[in-house]
């Protein structure tokens, strides 16, 4: 039996069979930050198995003897009983999984300069008609309902309405403000636009999809747990409230949004804390996860 079948069939339950699963599981919500290191380590993973596999179907049994294509012959990666052109099994055997890498560090880059190409054209808007405050570290920018949203990037900005100024208790307004410069200090928009990459490439896929959103849904989660560190429950989520209707512009992260109902009732709903063992045992598992492929390619009975 060689690999092939076997990395097809774990492709297959990374990217169909898991996200339901790691979609209705608690402790991504109990712990967003793992939650999200997870999606990202499964897309890894997902993306591994299919380089390998597309090598062991286009690659017959050949002495592949050097780099990447030495490990995959030693791992028993080959079909077949012919013996192809040594330096063309090399070709394909380099150029298959290149191609599946460089289409996503390709798609990685075009949601990533996008995504800067509009913060910067809005940051010079936002520049132009706000007032910066010291005091806030912030733009104030005029606009009728309160809204707060960050623009991470190199020159980062955190915005926010004058009415939210107006209408929000100086705790309230400290805390969405503590959410927003943990988007900012976390590069959370990296993480956003390498999922987004996955999906546009892996488009149908259910990991792609659910990744997508439930990446977006856990960094939100992991800022307001920084918010939450200085500053009561209820005061973040009573702000939050208050800025549930507030869109924040394309590229940038918000306290308000579509997913604050889901948001607000984790922080208020008391929730048990989850043993510490847990989180070191899923860090070590996103940590695995992306090497599982190689472990079935050079799995002694695939040989």
């Amino acid at each position: 039996m060689n690999a092939v079948p076997a990395l097809t069939g774990y492709a297959a339950v990374v990217g169909v069979v898991v996200p339901p699963l790691l979609l209705r599981s608690a402790w991504p919500h109990r712990i967003p930050v793992l939650g999200a290191v997870v999606w990202q380590a499964l897309a890894v993973s997902f993306s591994i198995a299919v380089a390998l596999a597309a090598v062991g179907l286009a690659v017959p049994t050949e002495h592949l003897h050097a780099g990447l294509v030495g490990v995959l012959h030693h791992c028993g990666l080959h079909l077949g009983t012919g013996r192809p052109d040594p330096g063309t099994a090399d070709r394909l055997a380099v150029a298959l999984p290149s191609a599946v890498f460089s289409v996503l560090a390709a798609s990685f880059t075009f949601h990533l300069v996008r995504a800067r190409r509009l913060r910067d054209r809005h940051r010079d808007a936002v520049d132009l008609v706000g007032r910066h405050s010291a005091r806030l570290r912030a733009t104030v920018l005029p606009y009728d309902r309160p809204a707060a949203y960050c623009l991470p990037g190199r020159r980062p900005r955190i915005v926010i309405s004058d009415a939210a100024l107006r209408e929000l208790s100086p705790e309230q307004l400290d805390a969405v403000l503590e959410h927003e410069r943990a988007h900012v200090a976390g590069r959370h928009h990296l993480a956003l636009a390498a999922m987004e990459a996955f999906h546009s490439v892996f488009r149908r896929l259910p990991l792609a999809r659910l990744g997508r959103e439930q990446t977006a849904l856990l960094l939100e989660m992991a800022a307001d747990d920084r918010a939450l560190r200085s500053h009561p429950h209820e005061v973040l989520a009573t702000a939050m409230y208050e800025m549930a209707a507030a869109r924040a512009p394309r590229g940038a992260l918000a306290v308000g949004g579509g997913n604050v109902a889901v948001r607000m009732k984790r922080i208020l709903v008391p929730r048990r804390a989850p043993h510490p063992a847990v989180p070191w045992a899923i860090a070590a598992l996103a940590t695995v996860v992306p090497v599982l492929p190689l472990l079935v390619a050079c799995s002694p009975g695939l040989g």
